[in-house]
């Protein structure tokens, strides 16, 4: 590609570009010395699941692999610590060391389904964060005002409320630019919530006699309710380990309308040929229905397989249009006894609190061997024959005692 190329490439799908032309003079000086750019993208292991909602700026990650570049995924071990106060409206409790660590090994797992792991540096912040002594973080905060760090929206907000606003809030978005310095990043993406955090980065870069990093920023992906931010907390997210099946039945039960987003943030089909399945389904030539099965099976095949991705269609037809059951159920031995129904969502991961299996079970969302749970007290006997737990219209599970 030409380096005008290289430029139309990467801003497909971005928000914030700031600024393209030091992008442009950066890409020219790295063909013309051969030394590739330093790409960064740095995530807080608060959460031990990566969702597709993440997979937009990862997706953006990858786009700088294929041309060539150095790409580093940032684990926040140090700031996942703190906790991002982005978007938040109260102050968020502080991971233990041992929960980000154990949620850090998988990020790791799961970010190489998408990079090229050959090609890709890990990095944890707390390789120099931890190396920070008191006058390390003075020295730290001298490059910044009060008045700047206040003026976040967030922030801002908190403080009109009359909300409390902790001190180690502050020094997130301080630390987090520090790691641009600290890996001499020529560009950091994230989300569009991220915008304030990477100016930082830009901006202390500046002040520790760097170039200052370019700072992309990407859409952020709407969750299967199409309202609000995908998220595992709100439970409108498809998670990139979920099994194809369940993949499959969400991405069919969103709107005919938030699937041209998906398909634009999640995909890796071009601006022209998705105008042209649009065109075709405003047209009447094709049904919705149709696209969204191909938009589902690209998701699938991204993650899992081809074989996995035609698997989970067959039995999504058979089950929705047919009545069926699916054609594979999975089996799960537990301890032979008698269980109580929100007791063995749980145990065999099904639901993960006794509180969801409650709420299910109170919304006529779970059903064994056909029939539909009315009270989460039901004592269900795990022994030789299977039982099989239904839960929602994609979880099925066949249960046996050992």
């Amino acid at each position: 590609m030409t380096i005008e190329e290289q430029l139309e490439f990467l801003k497909q799908g971005t928000v914030d570009f700031i600024r393209e032309s030091d992008l442009k003079a950066k890409l020219e000086n790295a063909e013309k010395t051969g030394e590739p750019l330093r790409i960064k993208l740095g995530a807080d292991p608060t959460a031990p699941d990566i969702h597709i909602g993440h997979t937009v700026v990862i997706r953006k990650l990858k786009a700088f692999q294929d041309l060539g570049h150095t790409v580093i995924f940032l684990i926040g071990s140090f700031t996942g610590m703190i906790g991002d106060p982005t978007g938040k409206s109260v102050t968020r409790p502080p991971l233990k060391k041992e929960e980000v660590l154990e949620n850090a090994e998988t990020y790791k797992t799961q970010i190489f389904k998408i990079l090229d792991p050959e090609k890709t540096e890990i990095r944890f912040n707390s390789e120099w964060m931890e190396e920070f002594d008191a006058a390390d973080f003075v020295r730290l905060c001298s490059h910044t005002t009060v008045k700047q760090i206040l003026e976040r929206d967030d922030f801002e907000k908190r403080l009109k409320e009359e909300k409390p606003i902790a001190l180690h809030e502050l020094l997130y978005p301080l630390v987090q630019g520090y790691d641009s310095v600290a890996l001499q990043a020529d560009v950091e993406l994230g989300g569009t919530d991220q915008k304030f955090n990477l100016l930082v980065g830009r901006a202390l870069q500046r002040e520790y006699g760097q170039e200052p990093q370019v700072v992309i920023t990407t859409a952020l992906l709407e969750g299967t309710d199409g309202v609000e931010k995908m998220s595992k907390s709100l439970n409108n997210y498809i998670g990139i380990d979920e099994a194809p099946g369940e993949m499959f039945g969400k991405v069919m039960s969103i709107s005919d309308e938030l699937m041209w987003r998906y398909f634009t943030l999640v995909t890796e089909f071009t601006k022209p040929e998705i105008e042209e399945m649009k065109n075709l389904c405003e047209s009447g030539e094709t049904n919705p229905r149709d696209m969204k099965i191909k938009l589902a099976k690209s998701i699938i095949e991204d993650f899992h397989s081809s074989d996995d991705a035609d698997k989970a269609e067959r039995n999504f037809i058979e089950q929705f249009s047919k009545g069926n059951l699916p054609e594979d159920i999975d089996e799960a031995r537990v301890a032979a006894s008698n269980w109580r129904i929100a007791d063995l969502l749980v145990e065999t991961g099904l639901v993960e609190s006794k509180g969801e299996a409650k709420r299910l079970i109170k919304q006529g969302g779970v059903k064994l061997d056909g029939e539909k749970v009315e009270n989460a007290a039901v004592e269900v006997e795990a022994g030789s024959e299977p039982v099989m737990v239904q839960v929602g219209k994609l979880k099925y599970l066949n249960v046996l005692g050992e």
